[in-house]
Parts: structure tokens; sequence; C-alpha cells
């Protein structure tokens, strides 16, 4: 039995069956971080000590809770109590908090064993995991390419084989990216579906979710991380069962739209759009309708709106600017001389797009894409040559232009493994659902997983 390649909810079966316990399951992952992370630099603190007494606690006590004594990595922009949380910045090097969020709470609640902490940009700014403070993290299907971000070291350490599954961010494709850089399922909730507390989410942009190696790993995450907090800004209707239960359920015939036309004017790489239009063709195999149209996302302004309100997240940490990359210095300083007045304008024209891009879904259940404009990049890629912090930003941009339009408008979205490169590289193909409808997209990812299966595929690096 290869325990560091079971599923999740696999190892919380026999944990509960007490066919092995949780101190062999975190035995597993710990070595396995010995001998893969030294190249793969996925995890930036790990908390071997007092996850082995997570462990034995959790082999002592009765498995009531669903995922008693499995193993976790926290993403490092989430605070945890007791546990180094960096947000991969030089001015929180040695910063322990002494206080979970809401969703660090519900996934101790969950019984999870937490590992350690995984590599993220500083800040979580970028698409590509390459850190100032903690360097940066590899590819485990090639490790000169880059894993891509924010959730970058969840995602390499999940393929790996370093933990079963792990929490990831999302503001503009964080969890998305990495799962089709790594070759994984990333799933971004709606807004609201997933609290922030007790901080607030950047005009709802960001959300966290999970990164896993099956789509009922995800559901069953998702069931755990999701829920109301007192005083959320946003919140998303409760399901009208858990997550889990959508796995294998039938979603009926469902409109399927496939495009390959970003909202911004970047070419996309002939092997990524292959892959979506592979993925529809599979969706229309398993009896769906499916067709061509792309929804009215091509706004002129988009990216300079986005941008005004994605250059505050440098601004939330009081800090000084000399601590922070030249990436951050510049956005902050762009930030600090914007007015309110034109922040304010900004965040009405985003709205109103997306109110205009969301009513595409009146007539679709589900829109194809690639997730990714290109394959997984060279690890510096973002930097070399870039003179400038909008220099850095355009090559985000033309790496991911597909992922933020999904944080905007606050829909779901999942990355499926559904195809690789001529090099064997994963290309991910993303489903973006309708409002609040996780469901939806967790029937249909099912029925993809079972007709292509993914389980099998390890990278080298594992």
């Amino acid at each position: 039995m290869e325990l560091a390649f079971l599923p999740a909810l696999e190892q919380a079966r026999l944990v509960r069956e007490r066919e092995v316990s949780s101190l062999e399951l975190l035995g597993e992952c710990l070595r396995r971080i010995e001998r893969l992370d030294p190249e793969l630099n996925a995890f930036v603190t790990v908390c071997a000590e007092e996850a082995l007494t997570a462990a034995r606690a959790a082999d002592a006590a009765p498995a009531e809770a669903p995922f008693h004594g499995v193993p976790i990595a926290i993403k490092d922009l989430t605070p945890t109590a007791g546990i180094r949380t960096t947000y991969s910045c030089r001015a929180y090097a040695d910063y322990v908090p002494d206080f979970d969020t809401a969703v660090v709470r519900r996934i101790r609640e969950a019984g999870f064993v937490i590992v350690g902490k995984t590599n993220t940009p500083e800040f979580g700014t970028t698409a590509f995991t390459e850190s100032e403070l903690n360097g940066a993290t590899r590819n485990p299907w090639n490790p000169t390419l880059t894993p891509g971000g924010s959730s970058g070291g969840a995602a390499a350490a999940v393929a790996a084989g370093l933990v079963p599954l792990a929490h990831g961010t999302d503001g503009g494709g964080s969890i998305r990216i990495p799962a089709s850089c790594c070759g994984l399922v990333g799933l971004k909730p709606s807004r609201g579906r997933v609290s922030a507390s007790p901080f607030s989410s950047l005009e709802g942009l960001s959300t966290a979710g999970p990164l896993t190696r099956s789509v009922a790993d995800a559901a069953a995450l998702l069931d755990v991380l999701a829920g109301y907090e007192p005083g959320d800004p946003w919140w998303a209707p409760a399901p009208e069962r858990p997550f889990a239960e959508e796995v294998g359920a039938s979603p009926g015939p469902l409109r399927v739209a496939l495009t390959s036309r970003p909202p911004l004017e970047v070419e996309v790489h002939p092997e990524c759009a292959a892959a979506a239009r592979a993925a529809a063709a599979l969706v229309a195999e398993l009896g769906h309708e499916v067709g061509e149209a792309t929804p009215p996302w091509s706004e002129p302004d988009l990216l300079r709106d986005f941008l005004v309100v994605w250059q505050v997240g440098p601004t939330l940490h009081p800090v000084d600017p000399q601590l922070l990359t030249p990436l951050n210095r510049e956005l902050a300083a762009a930030a600090r001389a914007t007015s309110s007045a034109d922040y304010a304008n900004a965040v009405a024209r985003l709205q109103a797009a997306a109110r205009r891009i969301v009513s595409f879904w009146q007539e679709v259940d589900v829109v194809l894409t690639p997730t990714l404009a290109l394959p997984p990049v060279p690890i510096g890629w973002q930097e070399e040559g870039a003179a400038d912090a909008h220099e850095q930003i355009r090559r985000n941009t033309q790496f991911t232009p597909f992922t933020s339009v999904a944080n905007l408008t606050g829909l779901p979205a999942v990355s499926l493994p559904l195809a690789r490169s001529a090099d064997g590289l994963p290309l991910g193909v993303q489903a973006i659902g309708p409002p609040s409808g996780e469901a939806v997209l967790l029937r249909l990812a099912a029925q993809l997983e079972q007709a292509r299966p993914w389980a099998d595929l390890r990278p080298p690096l594992s």
C-alpha cells in the first residue's frame, strides 16, 4: 500500500478503522519531505514536533472528525497560531502569530494534522512562486520550471506526494494556476463560500480553497473550509447537501460553452487551446450540449481597473517598503499615489463588468477554457529582462489571462489535469461554473475524472 499517494479520504478511512495510524501517515510525509523537499523547496516551515504531538493525540482519541489524523499543509499567507507565518516577506521572517484564521480553525476541527507552511511569492502577488526570503519552489515534473503561483509550494507538495492535499488561496488564479502546472485538481470556491475571517478579502477577489489529486478530496475539503463567520461581508447560499455527495451524482445534461479567447489580448499556446478542445469533445461524448461561445469579457480597461485594486495588497502590511520586493514596492507606491476617487471608480467599473460577464451564465451552465495560456515556464521567466513592475505584471497576464475573471465575478472555477504537453508536462483545463455553482462543477469534474482518470500519474520528482 503506497501511503503517500492514497487519497486523503482513503487515509482518513484507514485511520478511522485503525488499519493505519496517524503517526504512520505523518512519518511517511516527514520522510518524503526530508528526501525530496531540498530540491523542491515546497515548504517554508516544517513543524515536525508539533505535528508528531498532534498525531499521537489523534491516535489516542476516537476518530470522530472527518479527516481525523490526516496530514495537511497550509499556505504561508495564512496565519497559524504558534507556527511561523512569513508571507514570504523579509519583514515577517520570524513572525509567529498567536491566532488562527477561521479557515485554519476549521481545518484543525476537521481532525487534520498540520505538517507545515508552504511557499508562496511575497504576499501572493504573482503567478510564480519565487521569493527573496524563501527562494523558488520547483515543479516536480521538471525542476527547471515554475510550479505556478501563488500556491506553488502547496501544489508542488501535493504533486510530489509530500502531503495528500493542501490548503491554498486564490485572488487571481493562485489555486488554479499551480494546479495546472503540477497536474492537480485546484478549486476556487464562489465568493463568500469560504470566510476570510478575521480579515476581509480585498473587494472579494481572494478566497481559500483546496489543492488535491482527486475531485472527491477537493469536494470533501471544501466541506471543511466552507461556511459563514459572523460579520462576513459576502456569503454564498448554503449548499443543498454536502459537496462530497455531489461526486458521482449525475449532473444531468449541461449547456457548456468552449472558448480559447481570453479576456485580455494575449496569444494562447496551441497546446493549451488543444487541451481545452479535447476536454470539450470529452464533455460532448458524456452527453452534454457543447458549443463554441465566449462570455462578454473583452473589456478594454479590465486589466487597468483590476490592477488599481490589486496594487493595494502590499499596502495592507505596515512594513518598511525597503523590505519588500521591487515589484511590491512599486505596486505599493502606485497604490498610495491613487486617489480614493480613482479607486472607487475602478471598483464601480469592475462591478459593472462583472454583471455583464455573469449574465452569460443565464444561457450556459459551464464555460470551458484553457487554465493557462502557456505551458509551465522556466523559473525566473517573470523577471528575466523585465525593466519594471509594469513588465512583470504584463508577463503574469501573458501566462494567466483566463483565471482572474472568476475572481472578478465571484464565480466558482476549477482546473482539472486533463492534458499533457508534447514534453509530458501537465496542462490544465478550467471549468467556470454559474453563481454559487460548485455542485455543478463537482458533478462534471467527477464525470471527467472517471472518463479520463489521472490518479496514477506521477511526476519524476516524487
